[in-house]
């Protein structure tokens, strides 16, 4: 085996330059200084309050944080996270960190994001990122497109009485003994159905512009919850179009209310009644509809296919929330170097 030249380390860098590393663009694109005020602002202990100078210093924020977006990036555990740093040239040099460096282990990641979801930061990192996207000239066009996607989590393996129990926003009392169990047990989950088959976990409700297919906001709730109760909340007043696109879940007279109200233009799928199906027209109209909603369907996709998943391994709504937001904000970083690369391609 031969010895690891000087030049060896740049060389594999070129390489992997040359197959085009994703993570090379999206840390060039990603004005990542932008963040640290409001990293340390949650992570750093002000000198004043601490007791001694003595120990290891903190990881610098920005590396956490890339830490972090890689796990979203590539749906890693933060083990998994922890392994890849140590063994993958392209998550180093993301980092900015060099061979030579000790890497964040799994504990360390997981206390920082800990601290991100307790204070609830993820929704400000998101919205100073899109704040980016629009000095880049990435405004929110064309109008919304709303919809919701189950975000799973690992299956509880309760009793049906216990079930009862947490549906009804209590504990179950054999759990109150058992402090180690019931720290295990996330009894913010619910169950949903869809096409017929059962789904636990949560829910990630997004508003998507149809010009540049960015998520513009979003909410995370149980997934029990019916996507029509939401609406209000991820509506994005900055669209610079009226028009507001959504599948039949969303048809009633209350929302097309709200939208008129808003002044925006509904979009939203009719659907029939019993014993009034829809009309050939409106079923034409679906279909025209559906070419445009589509496009929210390929964020889902993203994040489902090229980021790895979407499953949560986390315990609670608070961290869930943390999780979803911080999927939606790697999203959005690697759509932005889609877009760049759209922008320059030759016509």
């Amino acid at each position: 085996m031969g010895q690891l030249g000087f030049f060896d380390i740049a060389k594999r860098y070129e390489a992997l330059d040359a197959k085009n590393d994703p993570l090379v663009k999206i840390d060039a694109l990603v004005p990542w200084e932008e963040f640290r005020a409001r990293l340390e602002a949650v992570w750093r202990t002000p000198d004043a309050a601490r007791k001694s100078a003595a120990g290891r210093k903190p990881w610098d924020a920005l590396v956490m944080f890339k830490a972090i977006v890689l796990c979203e990036l590539y749906n890693l555990s933060d083990d998994q996270v922890e392994y890849q740093l140590r063994d993958r040239l392209s998550f180093i040099r993301f980092l900015g960190l060099g061979l030579e460096d000790r890497v964040p282990d799994a504990t360390t990641v997981w206390l920082y994001r800990e601290q991100l979801a307790q204070a609830g930061e993820v929704e400000a990192l998101f919205a100073a990122f899109n704040g980016h996207l629009e000095t880049r000239g990435y405004l929110a066009m064309g109008g919304q497109i709303i919809d919701a996607s189950i975000v799973p989590v690992p299956k509880q393996r309760n009793s049906r009485e216990e079930n009862a129990t947490i549906k009804a926003g209590e504990t179950p009392e054999a759990w109150e003994d058992q402090p180690a169990k019931r720290s295990q047990k996330d009894t913010d989950a619910r169950w949903t159905k869809k096409h017929g088959k059962s789904h636990y976990g949560y829910k990630n409700h997004v508003n998507v512009d149809r010009r540049h297919k960015l998520v513009r906001r979003y909410q995370v709730s149980d997934a029990a919850v019916h996507d029509s109760q939401v609406v209000e909340e991820i509506l994005d007043a900055d669209n610079t179009a009226s028009d507001v696109w959504a599948d039949s879940a969303y048809r009633s007279a209350e929302i097309e209310a709200k939208l008129k109200e808003k002044g925006l233009k509904s979009r939203v799928h009719r659907k029939g009644q019993r014993n009034t199906p829809l009309s050939a027209r409106e079923k034409q109209g679906n279909k025209t509809r559906s070419k445009v909603r589509a496009r929210v369907e390929h964020v889902f996709g993203a994040q489902s296919n090229d980021m790895g998943g979407t499953l949560v391994r986390s315990i609670g709504l608070v961290r869930a929330r943390a999780r979803v937001g911080l999927k939606n904000l790697a999203y959005n970083m690697r759509r932005l170097v889609q877009l760049e690369r759209l922008a320059t391609a030759p016509r």
